[in-house]
Order: structure tokens, then C-alpha cells, then sequence
């Protein structure tokens, strides 16, 4: 059965964590995480440079009518919905605060600033999740589709919905790697433990783990 030692050691071997925040303001990472739903990191990384070379900051953007805002995310995958979102978004930071800066967050401790998030439109556990780590050091494992599949797979976790698997991994995954096991359990997901067709054979966990160990008992 896997641990979450065992998996963390095991596909820390095998990928490295990539860092794209750098420089980012906590406001330019909730953005950049709406953008990355349902889409490559190609596809949101091009959109995401789209907008900050089309408005000088994200006061400008709540003022810009959604068609273009769309306009100007369209490589990045589902441009009306995530125009609204983001707007919509911003708009309820900057009604609440009076500015689109979320850096106060920094002073509340995890729970409530999860909880300002999550009160805004678009924003669900997994956004609030990636912001709270990659802005302000708040030790939370957001829990995408690639992370919700790998860790429902390997039986760390017998969950129906991301939300559910990331509240079970955030009890269970120590504090100092859930950042690390985030990102790896999204690329393993993507490179091997596919939703359709997973590449068992090359699998580093594979003895490890539930799925294929109940798939080779049929």
C-alpha cells in the first residue's frame, strides 16, 4: 500500500518541481490560476501574457467590457468563461477592500484567508489553495484533476471530489512537502497516470499501488 513518504520519494526522483511564480504578485498568481483551468500550462501561460501586455494593471481590466477581455485570452481555452470569472473576480476583491490587492491575506492564518477567497466568484478550494502556497507560504495541497485521479489511484485517499480529496491529503501530507507533492502528483499525472490509458508498465509506484495491483487481479 502506499504512503505519502514513499510516493514523495519515489517521484522525487523522477521530476522536478517547476517554478513559474517568480515575480508575481499574489493578484497576478489568482489570475494566472483562473486562466490555467481545463487547459495546458502552454495555453494559460500565453493567455496570462496577453492580458498583462494588453492592461497596465487589473484596475484597468475590471473596466474593459468582457468581449474584450475575451478576445484577449481566447488561446488560453474557454475565453468567455474566464473573462467573466476574472472580472467578476477582481471586482469582488476591489468592492470588498477597495483595491484588487490580496496581499493582506498574508496576516490571516490559512483558514481565513481561504475563506475570503473562496467567497469570491470562480474561486474554489483548489485556486484558493495554489494562491495561499505560492503567495504567501500557507501550507495547503491544492487539488487539481491530475492530483484528485493519482492519489484516489494510489490509495492515499477514497474520495468522489477534488474538494473532499484535498481536505483527507491536507490532514495526512506533512506540512513540509505538500507544495513539492502538489506539483509532482500533477506531473506524474500527466506523464503517466493518464485518466484514459495509464502507463502502469513505466510506473515508479506501480507496486504500490491499488489501481494496478486490483487491475492485475481480475
Amino acid at each position: 500500500m502506499a504512503t505519502v513518504g514513499e510516493v514523495f520519494k519515489r517521484l522525487s526522483g523522477v521530476y522536478k518541481s517547476k517554478v513559474w511564480w517568480d515575480g508575481m504578485s499574489p493578484t497576478d498568481i489568482l489570475v494566472a490560476t483562473i486562466l490555467s483551468q481545463n487547459t495546458t500550462d502552454k495555453n494559460s501561460i500565453r493567455a496570462y501574457k496577453a492580458l498583462k501586455r494588453r492592461y497596465s494593471s487589473w484596475d484597468e481590466l475590471i473596466s474593459a467590457p468582457e468581449e474584450e477581455i475575451s478576445g484577449v485570452i481566447h488561446s488560453g481555452g474557454l475565453p468567455n468563461v474566464k473573462a467573466k470569472r476574472i472580472k467578476q473576480t477582481l471586482s469582488g476583491i476591489k468592492k470588498q477592500t477597495g483595491s484588487t490587492d490580496i496581499s493582506f491575506l498574508h496576516e490571516m492564518d490559512k483558514k481565513e484567508a481561504e475563506k475570503v477567497l473562496t467567497s469570491l466568484h470562480g474561486v474554489g478550494p483548489k485556486t484558493a489553495a495554489v494562491v495561499l502556497s505560492l503567495s504567501f507560504g500557507k501550507e495547503t495541497i491544492p487539488v487539481d484533476t491530475h492530483v484528485h485521479r493519482v492519489a484516489n489511484r494510489l490509495g492515499l485517499v477514497s474520495e468522489k471530489t477534488p474538494a473532499k480529496t484535498q481536505a483527507v491529503l491536507e490532514e495526512i501530507v506533512p506540512d513540509s512537502i505538500k507544495l513539492d507533492l502538489h506539483h509532482l502528483l500533477i506531473e506524474h499525472g500527466r506523464e503517466i497516470c493518464k485518466s484514459q490509458k495509464p502507463e502502469c508498465g513505466q510506473c515508479v509506484l506501480n507496486r504500490l499501488c491499488n489501481y494496478h495491483i486490483t487491475s492485475h487481479q481480475r
